[in-house]
């Protein structure tokens, strides 16, 4: 006689090879989840370069604004997304995904830096500290915010 799920005469399964067949099914979730967030970060990055050059284009500033919308938005989307998604139980790859890909290719915090020493090479001392701690300043009230408007 059959026991359900087992054919007649059949063995279960060793544990090593449920162990396996389980470590299997993992790595290719696993390839599966960097195949998408590299997709999302490629999205991102995307999102980006469009919302920058956009701002740029309109700007007559002579400081890098675009780069500020960009890690604004971009703290305030994570602060938003980690207070929305730090509540359900279980957000772990969507959090991941839209998180460390979308937002991480969207935000820049490396073309920040290197926009503030453009401005200090060019002899701009004062715009390259109110660039960067500006920066600084608002991307954390931002995030501050998200967290506070998701919770």
């Amino acid at each position: 006689m059959a026991s359900a799920g087992r054919l007649v005469g059949a063995r279960p399964l060793a544990p090593r090879a449920r162990h396996r067949r389980g470590a299997a099914r993992t790595a290719g979730a696993a390839v599966v989840i960097v195949l998408v967030l590299a997709l999302a970060g490629g999205l991102g990055a995307a999102a980006r370069f469009l919302v920058d050059s956009a701002i740029e284009r309109r700007s007559r500033l002579s400081v890098p604004v675009g780069t500020l919308v960009v890690n604004v938005t971009a703290c305030l989307a994570i602060g938003l997304l980690t207070g929305w998604l730090g509540a359900a139980a279980d957000a772990g790859p969507l959090a991941t995904v839209l998180g460390v890909g979308f937002l991480g290719g969207y935000s820049t915090f490396s073309t920040a830096s290197v926009e503030a020493a453009r401005l200090l090479l060019d002899g701009r001392g004062r715009a390259a500290a109110a660039h960067a701690a500006g920066m600084l300043l608002v991307c954390l009230a931002a995030g501050w915010l998200g967290l506070t408007l998701a919770t």
